[in-house]
């Protein structure tokens, strides 16, 4: 299990698992949040705790963040697939360096392509600096 948290403590985040890689995308909010998500569903894989607010992108994702210290906690779908579940991701900037520093780095082009790009070598522990 990896576990992240906001600056401030009010929101956590648990993940089950390891996962097999930390996705960078390009789209015009993940590259401003410069956050590193990891997938699961909610309430599954995925667990939040605390209060957050959200910010609504059209119609299929929204991203929540904590009202006190603003950090990007994660991001949920507005919908759900035919089994009732809902995807989100966390961001694994907000975990403990060396609970995330040998996951690699998948990207995803989210401005253009809308289609994943070849890993290139990278892991987390590359994005830190």
């Amino acid at each position: 299990m990896i576990e992240g948290s906001c600056h401030c403590g009010a929101v956590r985040w648990q993940l089950d698992g390891q996962p097999d890689g930390a996705t960078a995308c390009n789209c015009t909010l993940c590259r401003r949040y410069g956050a590193l998500w990891a997938y699961d569903y909610v309430d599954e894989g995925i667990r939040v705790t605390g209060h957050t607010q959200a910010y609504v992108r059209g119609k299929a994702i929204e991203f929540h963040f904590c009202p006190v210290c603003g950090c990007m906690l994660c991001w949920r779908g507005l919908e759900t697939d035919e089994a009732g579940r809902r995807r989100t991701a966390v961001n694994l900037r907000l975990a403990e360096p060396d609970a995330v520093a040998q996951i690699p780095i998948d990207h995803f082009d989210g401005l253009d392509t809308f289609e994943d790009l070849p890993r290139d070598g990278r892991c987390v522990a590359d994005y830190w600096f």
